[in-house]
């Protein structure tokens, strides 16, 4: 990418860690001396399932994420890939405590946020923001711009009401938009523009983490390239680190520096994005790969195309061992016990049976 040149909408006026057992760091493809930011530990969220009307008793529960252990380092870009379902946005969302965890630690910068409640958590939450799926349903229709951009500075208190308008000038012409359109709706805007929108909020109070949650699926292909350059140029400017969860696996090599692939509630396997992509161990990363469109005609010819049979299992009732033994193409010999993380070198980690 060009770090000098974020194209824009043709529709938008320019204004004037890695998981470990018994959780030990171990070497990646990221500088010893990178500060980790996020230690997210065992993590686990589990929605109850109940019965009952006047009294209701929980007869089970929905495992969206169950165990999660990884790192992320200040400055880089993680992202997380996997299928609709496995709990990529329950995993960004309970990290930043949108969602409350039922068990694990998220250490942000020496704090554990599971530990915090009320004025603390909240005087956290500044430094962690997150630009959602859908910019039209995350923006309030009966809001100008003004303040939706406005809004997390009247939150944390961070600045006068005179240094507000300034702000959400700057922040407008950071992500490309023009500050006269302050006084509109976002119904007024077209996709791009409104997740732009969403990009200037969620940097109005200054943060060093920003989920990204799948922010550019619910747009027009022809737009995702110039939000991720966009995303690609903040982070150089201002030093931001992010979990990008996604579906697009072209773009995730493009934009990140490690990849994690997750499948029902669990991490299984996470490396350098080009050790990854060159060397897939996890035959659920080998299967998600294979069918990434190649540019190459001949080329698409000749590889071999892995589909996996079966659903996707139910999260209330995992299978026991191995989560993906269900579907795997060479897990009929698998035995009924978890795998563990193994380190194929490198900072590359699966955890699979016969990887």
């Amino acid at each position: 990418m060009n770090d000098n040149h974020v194209p824009v909408d043709t529709d938008i006026p320019v204004g004037n860690h890695v998981p470990v057992d018994n959780h030990v760091s171990v070497d990646t493809h990221v500088p010893e001396d990178n500060h980790i930011l996020v230690q997210v530990e065992d993590l686990k969220k589990h929605f109850p399932i109940t019965r009952g009307i006047i009294v209701q008793r929980q007869i089970g529960a929905v495992k969206a994420v169950d165990g999660v252990t990884f790192d992320i380092y200040q400055g880089e870009t993680l992202g997380l890939v996997g299928e609709s379902g496995c709990g990529k946005t329950t995993t960004g969302r309970t990290i930043i405590q949108l969602y409350r965890p039922t068990s694990g630690r998220v250490v942000f910068d020496g704090v554990d946020l599971t530990t915090l409640a009320g004025e603390g958590l909240r005087h956290m939450r500044r430094r962690m923001q997150m630009i959602f799926q859908d910019p039209f349903a995350s923006l309030n229709p009966r809001m100008t711009i003004n303040r939706i951009i406005s809004e997390p500075l009247r939150a944390h208190k961070l600045a006068s009401p005179q240094e507000q308008i300034e702000r959400v000038q700057e922040l407008l012409h950071l992500v490309q938009l023009n500050p006269r359109f302050v006084n509109r709706y976002p119904h007024e805007f077209s996709g791009g523009q409104r997740q732009r929108i969403g990009i200037a909020r969620a940097l109005a109070s200054n943060p060093q983490l920003v989920i990204c949650d799948e922010p550019i699926a619910a747009l027009d292909v022809s737009i995702q390239a110039q939000v991720v350059n966009l995303l690609d140029e903040l982070q150089d400017r201002l030093g931001l680190t992010y979990l990008f969860i996604a579906h697009d696996l072209s773009m995730v090599r493009h934009l990140c520096d490690r990849v994690a692939v997750m499948y029902l509630g669990k991490i299984v396997e996470l490396a350098h994005k080009d050790e990854l992509y060159d060397h897939p161990a996890h035959p659920y990363t080998q299967a998600l790969l294979s069918a990434v469109p190649v540019p190459d005609p001949t080329v698409e010819r000749r590889r071999r195309r892995i589909i996996l049979e079966g659903d996707v299992p139910s999260p209330v009732n995992p299978p026991a061992g191995c989560r993906f033994r269900t579907r795997c193409p060479i897990g009929a010999s698998c035995p009924d016990k978890d795998p563990h993380w193994r380190d194929l070198g490198g900072g590359h980690w699966v955890i699979c049976h016969q990887a």
